[in-house]
């Protein structure tokens, strides 16, 4: 099967699903072990035009995986430890599906490679932040994403039965990098030294057994005989040392209640309504409203429905639609609705029960709900407007923003637009700096945060906030409606390559650390090399392989 000249991407992305639709994945749970076993449909691909062979994925089977990660967190809290795996004989995971690869538009394929590395980062997130471990036990062969996918885990344990390898071909094969982070987590996570990276990453046949666990590519090899006992020992290990609650009962997700219009998405807590004329969304995130619950029984009892929760749900379904399905409009509004004092109040509610699993997992979502906002390729501006309450954790929509614009009233000031810092901006939320948005704004500076701080919980004016280096800019009323404007209109007209990198770039301005290096060179290396016509031309090694033929290169480094 030879790829296709002409991309083939599906005409819309829906990112729900449940177990119940699932072609790719079986979940299964026993005690505080969940298994996650890859048992690719090779019919069920996404778009047409390439079968998943060879437990090979694309975006849809990386769906179902954050899907079910999910379901694992929030519905089944007594799992401690997820067991990654294959339910096919002699091969763990092909990796991303090649033909699929060639057949792409180049937004597809750089927007599937970032969502894969969101996906394995979030078991990283789990696992850091919630006591949720995950073993990769790699049965058979396991090559580029497929050993990606376990390079995300704990520990991998390898099959040592004189074929099972692991192997990162993508250079060789395909003259393209491993895309989801595998040349950064060799180094950053498992320490591989860089001469036998070298040497792993230029071949593909890749290295089994005992050398590659001496290679520290991974941590354990076991006969086949002994294999599928010593994993649920390790699992069982691992599930030791999480805190976990054993005898919670979970929160169901149930589906997220959503209207999608030709020109807006509406749910309950968010919308988006998109301007294609002037290709901007705008995004407004409406506070809570009545009574909200105030202790840990009532917080399990309102389940999915408990605001913070639908919210976050809702923020990362919009994101991730409108990333995937709306590329052309490259802006980004950022609003609010809604009462501050209800935000505060839930803002004390997850400080308060900060121990509580459902809180941390529900802050956990919010935390890589906001980071995938940053990672995002669109300009974000922030509007801050009467009625607007961004305060506490929605003020971390504004601090994500690359500029914001708070109204001032001189004539009415008590109808003007307040913001309100709260704890929680200190921290709860970190990029994937590690920094929190308050702390990468101002560089660390003690100076400045300690000004900041000395405001913690006071409504703040446009000038007042524009004082502390809170907003960017707070034009009165009369200046409002044609500074806004004139901004959102040159933004528009840049050049959208150019305005990715430089975003990029600005926003990271904190401390490296694996996570940035992997979504940086994502975006700068894979990005580029994606479109070189060693990769992609008529003669590139994405598009010849497959059909016999040899990849023609052009030799001239760059």
């Amino acid at each position: 099967m030879s790829p296709s000249a002409h991309p083939v991407d599906p005409p819309r992305v829906d990112y729900q699903t449940h177990p119940s639709r699932y072609r790719h994945w079986r979940l299964s749970v026993e005690g505080p072990v969940a298994t996650l076993a890859c048992d690719i449909d090779e019919n069920g691909g996404i778009a047409p035009g390439y079968k998943l062979k060879l437990n090979s994925y694309d975006l849809g089977v990386d769906i179902e995986l954050h899907d079910a990660v999910n379901r694992i967190r929030f519905e089944h809290p007594q799992v401690r430890t997820v067991v990654v795996t294959s339910a096919r004989d002699r091969v763990f995971c092909s990796g991303a599906n090649i033909f699929m690869l060639g057949v792409s538009s180049h937004a597809w394929k750089v927007n599937f490679c970032k969502f894969t590395n969101e996906t394995r980062n979030g078991f990283e997130d789990s696992s850091a932040h919630s006591g949720l471990k995950f073993l990769a036990a790699v049965n058979g062969a396991c090559a580029g994403g497929g050993y990606e996918l376990a390079l995300a885990c704990d520990e991998i344990l390898l099959v040592d039965d004189r074929s099972s390898a692991v192997s990162l071909p993508e250079v060789p094969l395909l003259g393209v990098l491993p895309g989801t982070g595998g040349l950064t987590r060799l180094t950053d996570k498992r320490r591989v030294r860089h001469d036998l990276a070298d040497i792993f990453c230029t071949t593909t046949e890749g290295v089994r057994g005992q050398k590659a666990k001496a290679w520290r590519l991974v941590d354990e090899v076991v006969k086949p005989a002994q294999f599928a006992a010593r994993v649920q020992e390790r699992a069982l290990q691992l599930a030791a040392t999480s805190d976990r609650p054993a005898g919670a009962r979970g929160v169901a997700l149930t589906p997220l209640e959503r209207r999608i219009e030709p020109d807006a998405l509406h749910y309950r807590h968010v919308s988006v309504t998109m301007d294609r004329a002037h290709r901007t969304a705008t995004f407004v995130v409406r506070a809570p409203a009545g009574a909200q619950p105030a202790d840990a029984a009532a917080i399990e009892a309102a389940g999915a429905a408990w605001y913070p929760l639908q919210m976050a749900r809702e923020l990362d379904d919009a994101i991730l639609s409108m990333r995937t399905n709306e590329g052309e409009l490259g802006t980004w509004l950022l609003t609010t609705q809604g009462d501050p004092a209800a935000v505060q109040a839930m803002d004390a509610t997850l400080r308060a029960h900060a121990g509580h699993w459902l809180v941390r997992e529900t802050v956990g979502l919010l935390r890589r709900t906001l980071a995938r906002l940053d990672v995002s390729s669109r300009t974000l501006f922030a509007l801050i407007e009467p009625g607007s309450c961004f305060t506490g954790t929605l003020l971390e929509l504004a601090l994500a923003a690359d500029r914001s614009y708070m109204l001032v009233l001189p004539d009415a000031p008590e109808r003007a637009p307040r913001l309100a810092v709260d704890e929680v901006n200190f921290g709860l939320y970190p990029m994937v700096t590690g920094q929190s948005r308050l702390a990468r704004r101002f560089y660390g500076e003690a100076e400045p945060l300690a000004a900041v701080r000395a405001r913690l919980g006071e409504p703040l004016d446009g000038d007042a906030a524009l004082a502390l280096g809170l907003v960017t800019s707070a034009p009165d009323d009369i200046d409002w409606p044609d500074e806004t404007r004139i901004a959102i209109e040159e933004r528009v007209a840049m050049s959208p390559d150019a305005l990715t990198g430089m975003e990029a770039n600005l926003r990271f301005n904190g401390p490296e650390t694996m996570w940035t290096r992997v979504f940086g060179r994502l975006t700068a290396w894979q990005n580029w090399i994606f479109q070189r016509p060693n990769a992609v031309g008529d003669k590139g090694a994405l598009k010849v392989y497959g059909t016999g033929d040899k990849p023609g290169f052009g030799w001239q480094r760059v």
